[in-house]
């Protein structure tokens, strides 16, 4: 009973301490306030709208998880993250993949957003068009944050490559926007059903 009505507020504790620490002395500031700003956003957002429209506690796990991949990628910037600079010197891999898998929960955490509202705000119910909607917008979603880094790009120059993250792939654009896409689909199809079974049941 304490989980079901207290989430919001016991996760946003549990985060307190991750902003600190990715607030102090990180790689580059300006990349820490590009990178942390989605995540004081949503913060500030569900702060606002808690009361009115409360989600399930999975969209609140999941964003609470999302904000932490974002502050540890604030903190080391996505190309430098030490985890994955160990993996890719373990596996000998081309590049730092943590922002592979930042642009891959790009796509998954969002779908979940989405359907909960979708479903509790619009005739739409669970089935293809359902998925095919959500998966579609945020892949949208996915486009416009890259034509935002892009306008950063034009804007900062040489400043805003920690931002870029683009380790030298051409192809890094396309990447992240099928990593975002394939997350989107991955999240309804494995949690779905979970999500079913935390919504108000006049929604599915």
């Amino acid at each position: 009973m304490f989980w079901n009505q207290q989430a919001p507020a016991f996760l946003l504790i549990l985060l307190l301490p991750v902003f600190v620490w990715s607030w102090i002395d990180p790689y580059d500031r300006l990349t820490w306030w590009l990178e942390a700003a989605p995540a004081i956003l949503a913060i500030a957002i569900l702060a606002a709208t808690t009361r009115k429209f409360r989600f399930t506690n999975l969209v609140y796990a999941l964003i609470a998880s999302h904000i932490v991949l974002l502050l540890i990628g604030a903190h080391y910037t996505y190309a430098r993250m030490p985890l994955f600079n160990e993996l890719r010197e373990m596996f000998d891999l081309s590049r730092n993949h943590y922002d592979r898998l930042g642009h891959f929960v790009q796509g998954f955490v969002p779908a979940i957003i989405a359907r909960e509202l979708l479903l509790r705000t619009s005739p739409l119910r669970p089935g293809k068009w359902l998925f095919a909607i959500i998966v579609m917008s945020c892949a949208g979603i996915s486009a416009l944050f890259e034509v935002f880094e892009w306008l950063v790009a034009v804007i900062g120059g040489a400043s805003a490559d920690n931002f870029l993250a683009l380790q030298g792939d051409v192809w890094d654009t396309q990447k992240d926007m099928l990593l975002a896409t394939i997350g989107a689909a991955s999240a309804l199809i494995i949690l779905g059903g979970i999500h079913d079974r935390q919504l108000p049941a006049r929604t599915h």
